[in-house]
């Protein structure tokens, strides 16, 4: 059986949320993003596009390709908000549905077509949305899930696009190699220099000429261009959680033992975070006593997978469980209402170096361990007890600072 998969895609979202909270904005060029020079252009209006800005530009540069745009930091609460209130109309309607980022889902339609149209039900689901929330959504539907996304892309604004089984060949053909999933920047560089831009030319190709370029990436990339996808829908499941224990061996009131582990394990989980390619929405702290009475608290923030929003947290709600007069036995933290997403949502801060920083640290620590490297404040933890990582089913492994 043939596969259909829907593709649904928020239309310029951090925008579209600013515009519903104040009209006054509706057909003005938008910036949202860090408002400082240092700052990052997290989403740009189509007006503001005309003028050569998006996403990822610094804001300072922006700011000069469009002057008369309206610079809105963003809220990264509401529009957590707002990406819940979609979700939850997806998730009621569609039988397999995977949120692939705050503002992007995939939806598995595959055998609907033999009790009502997959495209009319597409298209009513998509007016509901609309009438819900009063945001603007395109969607793309395909046999597979990168034909359907390209066709979300062709679709927008605020628009929708069907690509008929056995036409998604001709449909990816005309169309620029930059648009195939996963050809980025540089990798659209190197097509460039061998004078390939557009897909039909990779689609006439020899598959063994792109793995010589690219690798296995060159393997993927040719099947894409011809519109062969067999990725799997991976469903959402909003309940997922990481967590991570220490009990320590003899209980203890050390204030700096408690603070440095509880600090320790918060950056490991937020370094786990941003390995799986995931945000989490609450956090929580739990602490058990000498005498086995356990306390635990939790906090809804919004999406992000960064250290620095996540220790301060966590470490509040620790100062609020812990009781200085009692011997502590066990703490722990855990993330949950985990989705796919990484550290751009929170690009309305003026964090360009510290994205950066992140990702030098976390090349190292793909390399050569988690705890390979790590903030001075958590340098006392030598072991932060076991952790489960849920994105690849491994069993729990010991976490030791690393001797250099």
């Amino acid at each position: 059986m043939k596969r259909t998969i829907l593709h649904l895609d928020l239309d310029t979202f951090f925008v579209s949320v600013e515009r519903l909270l104040d009209s006054r904005l509706n057909g003005k060029p938008i910036l949202v993003g860090g408002t400082g020079d240092r700052g990052v252009v997290s989403a740009a209006s189509y007006e503001a596009r005309r003028f050569g800005t998006h996403s990822g530009m610094p804001m300072k540069m922006a700011r000069l390709l469009c002057p008369e745009a309206i610079v809105i930091r963003g809220n990264a609460g509401t529009y957590t908000k707002y990406s819940k209130m979609v979700t939850d109309i997806l998730k009621e309607r569609v039988p397999v549905l995977e949120k692939s980022s705050v503002d992007e889902f995939y939806a598995d339609l595959t055998g609907m077509d033999k009790f009502f149209g997959s495209y009319k039900f597409s298209s009513e689901l998509r007016t509901t949305i609309i009438n819900e929330t009063g945001l603007p959504i395109s969607f793309g539907l395909s046999v597979n899930k990168t034909v359907s996304k390209v066709a979300t892309n062709e679709a927008k604004p605020n628009n929708q696009l069907k690509i008929d089984s056995g036409f998604e060949k001709p449909f990816l053909a005309p169309l620029s190699i930059k648009k195939i999933p996963m050809v980025g920047d540089k990798t659209y560089q190197t097509f460039c220099n061998l004078g390939i831009k557009r897909v039909i030319t990779v689609q006439e190709m020899p598959i063994e000429m792109l793995m010589a370029v690219f690798g296995k990436n060159g393997k993927m990339i040719w099947h894409r261009a011809n519109g062969e996808d067999n990725s799997p829908i991976i469903e959402y499941h909003e309940r997922k959680s990481i967590s991570n224990e220490r009990t320590f061996g003899k209980d203890t009131t050390d204030i700096v033992k408690l603070k440095t582990t509880i600090r320790a394990m918060a950056e490991e989980l937020a370094y786990q975070l941003r390995a799986g390619d995931k945000l989490t929405s609450c956090i929580a702290v739990k602490v058990r006593y000498s005498d086995f009475n356990t306390y635990s608290k939790q906090l809804r923030i919004p999406y992000t997978s960064a250290d620095h929003n996540i220790i301060p947290q966590v470490m509040e709600l620790f100062n609020t469980l812990y009781n200085r007069r009692l011997l502590v036995r066990l703490v722990g933290v855990r993330f949950s209402g985990l989705t796919y997403g990484n550290y751009q949502m929170s690009l309305f801060e003026n964090m360009t170096k510290t994205v950066n920083l992140y990702q030098a640290m976390d090349t190292i620590r793909n390399r050569y361990g988690s705890r390979s490297i790590m903030r001075a404040g958590t340098l006392g933890a030598r072991s932060i007890g076991g952790f489960t990582n849920p994105f690849n089913g491994e069993p729990p492994i010991v976490l030791a600072h690393r001797h250099q």
